[in-house]
């Protein structure tokens, strides 16, 4: 049954998918910890309209950005991804839930199934593409 674990009988293989999976996993926490710096005022509102104190916004930040880059290089991955996981499943719920409106459904799922993928990194690991691997490797 080679076709079942075509990817996870494949070192090389498995390893560049894991890269790339971190890859699409991080860049958009990286994306949304820039864009909550440069518009940190509507971001805050947007915080507070969650019924969230907007002292929360700067520790926001600092998770989109350091896990970010933590889960793009490699780095505790599994505790970054259990972290994210939580991160996720708690956005969803608090500024997603009006599941009528069609963005807000959309949103709430992509949530959740990010959520899905950073369960899968937390049980898989980094990978060989990683500073994890280089810390075990010591």
């Amino acid at each position: 049954m080679k076709i079942v674990n075509v990817i996870s009988n494949n070192e090389g293989l498995s390893n560049i998918a894991n890269l790339v999976g971190r890859v699409g996993l991080s860049v958009i926490f990286i994306l949304a910890g820039v864009n909550k710096v440069q518009y940190y005022e509507g971001n805050a509102q947007y915080l507070a309209s969650g019924g969230l104190p907007e002292f929360l916004l700067p520790l926001v930040i600092a998770l989109e950005l350091v896990g970010g880059l933590f889960i793009l290089a490699g780095a505790f991955t599994q505790l970054t991804a259990l972290v994210f996981a939580g991160f996720c499943i708690v956005s969803a719920l608090v500024f997603h839930t009006n599941l009528a409106d069609q963005m807000q459904f959309f949103m709430f799922f992509k949530n959740i199934a990010m959520a899905g993928g950073f369960l899968v990194l937390a049980c898989a690991g980094a990978g060989r593409f990683s500073i994890d691997h280089k810390l075990v490797k010591a």
